[in-house]
């Protein structure tokens, strides 16, 4: 990986795969995942095998895939090296692709890198990366720098800056963030946090930053388990360019977060550990848009496959995890509040037969995570999640992990409270009835203690 600083920044990559036939016969035709063009804007790849140039088709089964047809059939046991080149360009001004600046640049965690497929056919297998590999980076001299893998031999030579870093399997996908930074540390006590700007900050600002960070991740440690060893250390990193940092929450997420629907997001996760941030709103606002990012940490963000595609309730599970590490940032116990919000997304006089509409369903998934809290405790509720999330890293999670997890911690029948919750209309009268009051208590003892 080669990053041009020129006036029309780039960012090259070289890719080269050793490969050995290990099927029982041979194959005429290579198939990859390249990366989506909403969201990389780059120039056409170009594929090579040994020495000779190939041509990339578009494979008919999933055209979002390329096809590679060889120019003679790969015998079983033959070796042979695929290479594969493409350049990625900042994105132009009607795109919605990640972008970035002359200083600064980064690549995500999943969907930039070229993807072997396995070989078509019942029992066709193949693709996988191998155990060890090396991602080198080339950059101008100056440049601070944060990737995937274990980062190894720095050299220097006309003008750049070379890193080499050895990726594992534990490593997932591969992800790179370079730039023109000035590093601060930001975290307290136990929880160690990196802060990279691109200006420097008012130290006052950076004060009560660290200290709401530190309160989100104690917050997460509390709700969900503390992070392995390995994943101690956070990043915060301010984005190469705003415009093109970030997806944007969709209006029923931003609904269930108190957020309004057209707010822009100014926080994204890269990776396990490492978040970029838009400081445009200073350091007294970064807190609160990076708690849903920072979640992604403790779920599984680049490890679980499936993380941003579960099924309810699972797929509230992140937006719940956001509410926590929110309402931590501002200092504040909104827990009712919150569900109280959520509440009124879900009918009370709902039908009795009938599928509910989806952001009914997302609103029932949300409040679900609170009903299991009040239901267990808290602290069951840590270690049953902490559980599946452990059991099931790099797997990906159902229900039924979840029911699994909080039947071996309670060792009662979780999966009755599931169907109570999840395939009966509306919630259940005695959770909204709690919150009813709770609601009602608070407004009367704000009346009688006000002036």
């Amino acid at each position: 990986m080669q990053f041009v600083a020129a006036s029309e920044p780039r960012i090259r990559i070289e890719a080269e795969y050793q490969l050995k036939n290990s099927g029982n016969r041979p194959l005429n035709e290579l198939e990859l995942r390249l990366p989506g063009r909403r969201r990389f804007h780059f120039d056409e790849p170009r594929a090579a095998w040994d020495a000779t140039a190939l041509t990339l088709g578009v494979s008919e089964d999933n055209p979002r895939n390329a096809l590679i047809t060889l120019p003679q059939p790969w015998s079983t046991s033959a070796r042979h090296t695929l290479h594969l080149s493409v350049e990625y360009l900042p994105a132009t001004a009607s795109e919605t692709a990640l972008s970035f600046s002359a200083d600064a640049f980064f690549l995500p965690a999943e969907g930039w890198s070229p993807e072997l497929l396995p070989s078509g056919g019942l029992f066709g297998t193949g693709g996988v990366p191998p155990k060890k590999w090396e991602m080198t980076v080339s950059m101008p001299e100056g440049f601070l720098v944060h990737t995937s893998g274990q980062q190894g031999k720095t050299s220097r030579a006309n003008g750049e800056t070379i890193v080499r870093a050895s990726q594992s399997a534990k490593d997932h996908y591969p992800f790179v963030i370079a730039g023109r930074y000035t590093p601060a540390p930001a975290g307290r006590g136990k929880e160690n946090i990196i802060l990279w700007t691109r200006k420097t900050q008012d130290a006052a600002g950076l004060r009560g930053l660290s200290e709401a960070l530190n309160r989100i991740m104690e917050a997460y440690d509390s709700a969900f388990g503390a992070r392995s060893k390995d994943s101690s250390t956070t990043w915060i990193v301010e984005c190469p360019m705003a415009t093109g940092c970030f997806t944007n929450l969709s209006a029923s997420t931003a609904k269930l977060l108190g957020d309004e629907e057209k707010e822009p997001v100014s926080a994204e996760a890269i990776s396990l550990d490492t978040v970029i941030v838009d400081f445009s709103g200073g350091p007294p606002t970064l807190a609160v848009a990076a708690a849903p990012s920072l979640a992604a940490s403790w779920l599984g963000y680049a490890q679980n496959p499936g993380f941003y595609n579960q099924e309810p309730p699972l797929s509230a599970l992140p937006a719940f995890a956001a509410s926590i590490g929110r309402a931590a940032a501002e200092g504040a116990d909104s827990r009712a509040e919150t569900i109280r919000r959520a509440l009124q997304l879900v009918p009370e006089k709902a039908a009795a037969r009938g599928q509910e509409e989806p952001p009914v369903v997302r609103a029932k998934s949300f409040l679900f995570f609170y009903a299991l809290q009040d239901r267990y405790g808290r602290e069951v509720f840590r270690k049953a999640i902490s559980h599946m999330l452990n059991a099931r890293r790099g797997r990906g999670f159902e229900l039924s992990d979840l029911i699994a997890s909080f039947d071996e911690e309670t060792h009662q029948n979780t999966a009755e409270f599931v169907r109570l919750w999840m395939k009966s209309p509306g919630v259940p009268e005695e959770f909204r009835a709690r919150y009813r009051e709770t609601g009602a208590a608070t407004a009367k003892s704000e009346k009688e203690t006000a002036p």
